[in-house]
Order: C-alpha cells, then sequence, then structure tokens
C-alpha cells in the first residue's frame, strides 16, 4: 500500500486544473457525425469516407500536428467478406435426413478464411464452450482432432460455482467468453466451420444484434486468416438440431458446465457451400498530435481515442450510430479544443479508430504498428457510448482495478464531485469489447470511463425516472433508431468528457506513470 500511496503522489504531484471541456462542440459534432448524410459511417462505405475527411480537418483546424509524415491518415489494410446468400446454403444431414436452416432466422455466417468459395461437408462436433484456457485449468477441445470438422459450441464461459467463485472471474465475462475467441480457437485448430449458439442472456444482446452482425459485409484485417465458415447459431434452431441428433441442449449445457466436459460427436453432418464477394481496400486511423511541453517528459504520451465507425448502410437502411459513437468521437473532439490551450507536460495523442464494430481492427492495427513507441505511451483513455441522459454522482470505471488508475480517478474525481464506480459486475464482457483492449493487452494502462449500454448511474436528476430513460438504449444498440435527438441532456456526456481530460491531464503532468496491477 505505501508504494502505491508513493506512486499515486507522483502521478498527482503538481497536477493543475485543465482546461474546461464545452457542450456546443459536443452536441455539434454529434448532429453531424449522426446526421444520415454520413449514411452510418460505414466500414468501406463512402460514410465512413467522409467521416475520415471531416475528422482529419477537425484535427487540422485545432492546430493538432500529423503523426503520419504530413497526414493525419494511418493506414490500416482491411478485407471484406460479403455473403451472396443466393447462391450459398448450409443445412445439416441427421439420422433422419437433411435439415434445413433458414439464414437470418436460424443461423448467420459468412466467411472467416477470406476465401471467396468454401465447400462444406463435415462432421459436427458439440465443443462445449470451446474454451482452452491454461489459467483456469479448462480445456473443452480434449485433444480431440478439429481439422476438417464443423463444431458447435455456447456463447460466453461456464459460470461460477460455490466452489469456485472466482471461475472464469465470477460474474465477469473474461476474454474467453467472447465469440471472436472462440472463432479463433476453432480456426488455429483447423475446423472447418463454427457456429456459437446464440442465448440472449449469454451473449448479453438479443438475437437482431448477432444477426445484423451479419447482414451486410464484414471485415477483417487484410491476411489474417480464419476458419472457412463463421457464424451464429439460434437458440431454438440449435435445440432442434440437437434433438435430431438425439440429444437434448440442456443436459449438453450443463455438462459443458464441468471441468471434465469431453466434445460430443453428433449424428450430423454440415453440408452447403459459401459464395462470398472479396474486396481489399484501405481504411483509416486518424490521429494528432498535441506535443508535450516538457523537455523531458513530452517523449511520453497519453493517447484518448474513440472509434468513428458504425454500421453504415445494410438493406437500404441507415445506422446512424448517434450514442455508438458520435457520442463518443465528439466528446474526444471536444476534449481536444480544451486541450490544446494549454498543452501538458507529456504529449497527448487524439486517435479515431476505424474497424471497431467489426473486431477492433483500427486500434489492433494501431497497436502492431503504433505512431508513438508503445514503451513511451503510459496509458491510453477510450471514449465510448457515453450519457446522454443528463449529469450523475459517478461515472462507470470498468477494468479500472487492473492499474492504478483506479486510485488516480478517485483523486482526479473529487473536485468534479464525480466517483469512478468499482467493483463493477461485467457480464457482457465489455471491457473487452472496446477500443482500449488492444492497449491493455499489451500492458499498457487503459480503459473506457463512462462506457455503459444500460447507463445504470446515480443520476442528479430524478434517478429512477432517468435510469428507466438510460435502459431504453438497449434496444437502440446497433439498430436502426440510435440517432440524434437535439432535446438530450448532454451535461451527463460533458461531465465525463472532462473527467477523461481531468484524468488525462493529470497522467500527462505528473512525474511518474501508471501501472498495470493485474
Amino acid at each position: 500500500m505505501r508504494a502505491l500511496a508513493l506512486c499515486l503522489a507522483s502521478l498527482t504531484a503538481g497536477f493543475t486544473a485543465p482546461p474546461v471541456v464545452e457542450e456546443m462542440p459536443i452536441r455539434a459534432h454529434m448532429a453531424f457525425l449522426a446526421d444520415p448524410l454520413l449514411e452510418g459511417r460505414g466500414t468501406g462505405q463512402r460514410g465512413g469516407d467522409l467521416a475520415v475527411k471531416y475528422l482529419a480537418a477537425q484535427l487540422g483546424a485545432l492546430g493538432l500536428k500529423p503523426m503520419v509524415g504530413d497526414s493525419y491518415l494511418q493506414r490500416v489494410d482491411v478485407q471484406g467478406a460479403k455473403l451472396i446468400q443466393a447462391k450459398s446454403t448450409l443445412g445439416f444431414v441427421g439420422p433422419k435426413g437433411p435439415i434445413a436452416t433458414a439464414f437470418w432466422k436460424d443461423v448467420v455466417y459468412s466467411s472467416g478464411d477470406g476465401k471467396a468459395l468454401a465447400t462444406i461437408d463435415a462432421p459436427v462436433i458439440f465443443m462445449g464452450f470451446g474454451i482452452d484456457a491454461p489459467s483456469e485449468g479448462w480445456d473443452d477441445y480434449k485433444g480431440i482432432d478439429c481439422k476438417g470438422k464443423f463444431l458447435l459450441m455456447l456463447v460466453n464461459e461456464p459460470a461460477a460455482t460455490t466452489a469456485e467463485p472466482k471461475r472464469f472471474d465470477g460474474p465477469n465475462m473474461t476474454i474467453h467468453g467472447r465469440w471472436r475467441t472462440k472463432f479463433e480457437e476453432a480456426a488455429k485448430r483447423g475446423a472447418a466451420g463454427v457456429l456459437v449458439i446464440h442465448d440472449t442472456e449469454g451473449a448479453a444482446y438479443d438475437w437482431s444484434v448477432a444477426r445484423n452482425g451479419f447482414e451486410g459485409e464484414r471485415f477483417a484485417l487484410a491476411n489474417r486468416g480464419g476458419a472457412p465458415l463463421v457464424g451464429w447459431l439460434h437458440q431454438d434452431s440449435a435445440r432442434a438440431l440437437l434433438k435430431a441428433s438425439g440429444q437434448d441442449l440442456d443436459a449438453l449445457r450443463k455438462a459443458a458446465e464441468r471441468k471434465d466436459f469431453h466434445p460430443v460427436p453428433l449424428t450430423l453432418k454440415a453440408k452447403g457451400r459459401l459464395v462470398c464477394s472479396l474486396r481489399n481496400f484501405p481504411q483509416y486511423n486518424v490521429a494528432g498530435l498535441l506535443p508535450g511541453a516538457d523537455p523531458k517528459l513530452k517523449d511520453e504520451a497519453v493517447i484518448y481515442s474513440a472509434h468513428w465507425d458504425h454500421l453504415g448502410i445494410q438493406n437500404g437502411n441507415i445506422y446512424c450510430g448517434a450514442i455508438d459513437n458520435g457520442s463518443a468521437i465528439a466528446s474526444l473532439l471536444a476534449v481536444a479544443k480544451a486541450a490544446v490551450s494549454n498543452p501538458a507536460r507529456r504529449s497527448q495523442i487524439f486517435v479515431l479508430t476505424c474497424g471497431e464494430e467489426q473486431g477492433l481492427l483500427g486500434a489492433e492495427a494501431y497497436v502492431a504498428n503504433p505512431l508513438w513507441p508503445l514503451a513511451k505511451t503510459v496509458a491510453a483513455l477510450n471514449f465510448e457510448s457515453l450519457n446522454w441522459v443528463g449529469p450523475t454522482r459517478d461515472i462507470e470505471f470498468l477494468g479500472g482495478e487492473r492499474s492504478t488508475l483506479l486510485e488516480l480517478a478517485r483523486e482526479v474525481g473529487k473536485p468534479l464531485n464525480l466517483a469512478p464506480m468499482e467493483d463493477q459486475a461485467d457480464p457482457a464482457g465489455l471491457y473487452f469489447r472496446s477500443d482500449h483492449y488492444p492497449f491493455a493487452a499489451v500492458g499498457i494502462p487503459a480503459l473506457s470511463p463512462g462506457f455503459s449500454l444500460d447507463g445504470n448511474r446515480d443520476y442528479l436528476d430524478h434517478p429512477e425516472a432517468s435510469r428507466a430513460k438510460a435502459r431504453t438504449y438497449l434496444n437502440k444498440y446497433h439498430q436502426v433508431v440510435d440517432t440524434y435527438d437535439s432535446t438530450w441532456d448532454l451535461r451527463g456526456m460533458v461531465q465525463q468528457a472532462q473527467f477523461i481530460l481531468n484524468l488525462g491531464r493529470a497522467i500527462a503532468d505528473a512525474e511518474g506513470r501508471p501501472r498495470m496491477l493485474k
């Protein structure tokens, strides 16, 4: 504790109040970026290109320095794969004959390996949760040969038990419960295909969210690789499919909760054909630098990030993405506007990332090819889906306990009468779903202050009614109705932006630097 106290004292020494974040820039940027004119800022779409142009112009207008020669744009090579549904099929053959599945209603899928054609003719295995986690003493694969097999697996991860209350971090989803991790593990083992069985509680979002992610073109970093087929299977369809194979989904789920679970070969074969149109193209992170004022410390930097992309246009519908993530882009720009008037001792970098909705693509690309040395990047504060309801007494700080940032946030929040939330449950695995995570994964203290989908906050005005209003966003998340409303009370968003600026400034001005704890 003494070491932590000394570290905190070092971080807060010399801290002065940073400039003030204003509401009007937030409102103006959000109104524009979430306007249908921007067409939902889709990856590989015209609306995304327009957003990049706008953001680069804004960073230039603020006086931030370009970070890629004389450009604000960092190229990220992306591959797009769009399933041609009319030419693609996926079905199963059981003991009593063929079993058809309907795309959209029963199943959604696409190419996972970046190839235009794939033929599926493979035996099916139920893989439990599809997790291999040595740190948990857990292996659902048990040495089985998955090459050329078609894998079905449950979403999320095994629940904690009385005997093991901290198994897979108790009530919190870990990285092992994420669908993306499951896809990657299956691909590493040579699977011909993998479907994650969706259930709303386990996924923490309903079928429409999972389905919408496969409605249009899907994207990955170029040359990443993967299984030939990846996707989601509706729980009701999975139940019927397993029943046709003489198995019961609930019984299999119960068995999968045990460490001694073994994969269950099913009396099913997956048969299908994928036809995708492919394209390779660049997307861009947009980055600007505010150099530090201290001759020595300016060689280190604090990063502020927010993803600019949303879902774009799908089947003629515009997914405007006002909260996700127009609120965050606008707030980052307002913070940058405030910051340039009074540079900190360390440098500050403002990064608008691409492809977050496709799997944190821009953030991962940045970490793989950083514009500033990672060893001299002292923290990363990410803006994500901020408060549109009203001012509060608290702010989400999910993952704060993983570094000394939580101790610092307690001190920074006091003048704002804003306390970082502690001991937050994370059943949806939000900590692993936003652009701070690639930075944290390489040991940089990082999180997304204020990130919430349900807005379960301590509101100053009409607390219960405000929380009920905030929860309505759960029905707007990744839907066409996530649109900007000029009547929103943005005082809470300004609070969050000011807190993030104050926290970043405290880090940037301190003698010491924050450190990871776990």
